[in-house]
């Protein structure tokens, strides 16, 4: 996990971090074993070939948590329609039972941005969700 500090690209200093949500069509549990580490897979190589730095990310059963840091030129509507429609094509391709409702994610997100001060706490929250998640397999 990376700590957030100031970038620069050629024409600007930024530190701009976002904390995205996203969770698939009907709330499904769509994500674990398999589907969960390609997800994870393809968020990372999605990012990297963008110069986005993955600050954090914990992929849950039922919703996904991306905490990335951007250039300016990137609105953060355009980084979630470029994350999840990149994650729906792949993972529809490679995991073709996820097809049941037609489309993997749903239409909304959560958005948040942070500075240096909450980036602190948003990582450590990112981090631990996956201790208060409770499996199908844990009931």
């Amino acid at each position: 996990m990376h700590m957030p500090e100031e970038r620069s690209t050629r024409h600007a200093h930024f530190n701009l971090n976002y904390h995205l949500v996203f969770t698939p069509k009907d709330r499904r549990r769509s994500f674990s074993g398999p589907s969960r580490d390609r997800l994870m897979e393809i968020f990372t190589a999605t990012c990297t070939e963008r110069e986005w730095k993955v600050l954090g990310m914990e992929v849950m059963p039922d919703h996904v948590h991306v905490f990335v840091s951007c250039p300016p030129k990137w609105a953060p509507s355009d980084i979630a329609k470029i994350l999840k429609g990149v994650s729906a094509r792949l993972l529809l391709q490679d995991f073709p039972a996820l097809r049941r409702c037609g489309h993997l994610w749903t239409n909304a997100y959560y958005v948040g941005s942070a500075g240096k001060i909450s980036a602190d706490v948003i990582q450590r929250y990112i981090a631990n969700q996956r201790k208060h998640q409770v499996d199908d397999d844990d009931v």
